[in-house]
C-alpha cells in the first residue's frame, strides 16, 4: 500500500497562453515534512490551490489524501488543513469560540470539540486568556493558534503559506517545533516560506523556478549539488535565470 498522501504528474494551470504552472511532477510521504519554495511569479501559490481543491488544472493529473483533484475537490478540502499568512481566525472572537468555530466547519462531532478544546487551550498555555478577543493577542500566539486550528480536526495534510511571516526567530523557532510534533502524529506539513533557513528544517525541499520545478529533493543533498553551504545560495542558483517577476 502506498504512503504516498500527494501524487502529481505534469499537473499544469494555463491562463490563456501564459503557463502558471507548466507541468509539474512529485509526490509526498505521509508524515512528511515537504518545503514548496519559489521566488514570486514562479508558480507555487497557483499550484497549492489546485492542490487544496481551489482551482482546476488545465492538464495533467494529481491525488491529494488519495482524492482526485478534478472530480473530488470537496473530499479534499475535508481531509486537509490550511493556514496562510494571514492566518484565517476572526480577530473579534474569542481563542475559544475561534476554536469551536472552525471545529464545526471541519464537521468535528460537539462533544468531541468540546473535549480537544480544553485539550489545545491547555497545551497552548492560553488557559488564562482562553475567553479574550483573538485581536488583542501578540503576533505569534495568533500564528500557534491558528496553525492548531487548521489541525485541529486530524487532517491528513495541512497546507501552510507562508505561516511565520512577520514574526521574530524565536516564535518561528517554536512554530517549526509544532510542524515537527504534526508530523510525527503523520500529519503531512506542505509548507511555502522566504525564510531559508526553515527550509533546512523540511525532510525533501522543491524549488519552482518559471511554473517548472527546477530542483528536488533534501536540503543536504541539494546543497552538495549545488556545492553550497546554504539553501539561500541553492535558492539564488536557481532564481537567478527567472524570467517572471510576479504571481
Amino acid at each position: 500500500m502506498s504512503n504516498k498522501v500527494i501524487i502529481c504528474d505534469n499537473l499544469s494551470k494555463h491562463f490563456g497562453a501564459f503557463k502558471a504552472v507548466d507541468g509539474i511532477s512529485f509526490d509526498v510521504e505521509a508524515g512528511e515534512i515537504f518545503g514548496f519554495l519559489g521566488a514570486n511569479g514562479a508558480g507555487k501559490t497557483t499550484a497549492m490551490r489546485m492542490l487544496c481543491g481551489l482551482s482546476y488544472p488545465s492538464g495533467g493529473s494529481a491525488t491529494v489524501a488519495g482524492f482526485n483533484v478534478y472530480k473530488q475537490q470537496e473530499q479534499i478540502k475535508k481531509n486537509i488543513g490550511y493556514m496562510s499568512q494571514k492566518f484565517s481566525l476572526y480577530d473579534n472572537l474569542t481563542i475559544l469560540e475561534n476554536i469551536e468555530f472552525y471545529g464545526g466547519i471541519y464537521g468535528v462531532p460537539r462533544p468531541e470539540i468540546k473535549k480537544r478544546s480544553q485539550e489545545l487551550v491547555a497545551s497552548l498555555g492560553v488557559e488564562q486568556e482562553a475567553k479574550k478577543r483573538v485581536g488583542d493577542l501578540p503576533l505569534g500566539w495568533k500564528q500557534k493558534l491558528a496553525f492548531s486550528v487548521a489541525i485541529f480536526h486530524r487532517p491528513q495534510i495541512v497546507f501552510l503559506d507562508e505561516p511565520t511571516g512577520g514574526v521574530d526567530p524565536l516564535t518561528r523557532r517554536q512554530f517549526w517545533d509544532m510542524i515537527y510534533e504534526a508530523a510525527s502524529n503523520q500529519i503531512t506539513v506542505f509548507v511555502t516560506t522566504h525564510y531559508m533557513d526553515e527550509a533546512e528544517y523540511c525532510d525533501r525541499v522543491s524549488v519552482m523556478v518559471d511554473g517548472k520545478i527546477e530542483a528536488l529533493d533534501s536540503p543536504s543533498n541539494l546543497k552538495r549539488h549545488f556545492n553550497t553551504r546554504s539553501m539561500d545560495e541553492v535558492f539564488y542558483e536557481l532564481a537567478r535565470g527567472a524570467k517572471r517577476k510576479s504571481d
